[in-house]
């Protein structure tokens, strides 16, 4: 399945405050994680072109339960509770992080993680702490240093070169773009690593498909 898949045809499934209340854990879910302010919202929009699909806020700390959208069958993104600074009570941003880390340990059909992060403040300890608790669980990461827009090319890339050397260090499978919504930067190279991590489950529809055509041939 080399074709690309449309991420403009992606809706809204479901919103859960626990992994209990998502959907059957089958098929394949990239989830998308980051501090509170780090763009989140925005970027799924911008990835799947479109102006509201996940709800965007000035006010950190918005995303509150584990947002589901489906881009076709069995291919779903998972906006995650942001992580991080958020104005809210102590035992709020408790019980989201304890949704937030039954999620990431406990759903199955979770291939790949996108972690977002200000291309100005990048790699702070809570985001140094997911991509590394992705690496010891086996799981690739796209490292998108959001906001790019806000520093020139020449800065923009000089950040970039310096996150994908520190991530190195961290072993695993890591990649490392620079991401702006509102300029488009990034955005191709974001659909094209979807692409991969669905891929498989693409396959293995259509093998399943070939093989029930092939069935009701025989009958």
């Amino acid at each position: 399945m080399n074709q690309p898949l449309n991420y403009r045809n992606t809706g809204f499934i479901t919103s859960a405050p626990t992994i209990r209340h998502l959907p059957n854990d089958t098929g394949v879910e990239i989830a998308f994680a980051g501090r509170s302010n780090a763009g989140k919202s925005s970027a799924l929009n911008r990835i799947t072109d479109q102006k509201s699909l996940a709800r965007t806020s000035k006010t950190p700390g918005r995303t509150q339960l584990i947002n589901m959208f489906e881009v076709v069958p069995g291919c779903n993104l998972i906006d995650l509770p942001g992580y991080g600074y958020a104005q809210v009570p102590l035992e709020m941003k408790l019980k989201w992080q304890q949704s937030l880390g039954e999620y990431l340990q406990k759903r199955e059909c979770l291939e790949g993680l996108v972690v977002l992060m200000d291309i100005r403040h990048p790699l702070k300890d809570l985001d140094q702490q997911m991509i590394m608790w992705a690496v010891e669980s086996r799981l690739p990461v796209l490292v998108l240093l959001t906001k790019a827009d806000k520093l020139k090319s020449g800065a923009r890339k000089q950040q970039l070169l310096k996150v994908r050397e520190t991530v190195t260090t961290f072993g695993g499978d890591i990649d490392v773009e620079a991401f702006s919504s509102l300029k488009g930067i990034g955005v191709d190279q974001v659909r094209r690593k979807l692409d991969s991590w669905f891929a498989p489950e693409l396959a293995r529809q259509l093998a399943l498909l070939e093989e029930n055509e092939g069935i009701d041939d025989q009958e």
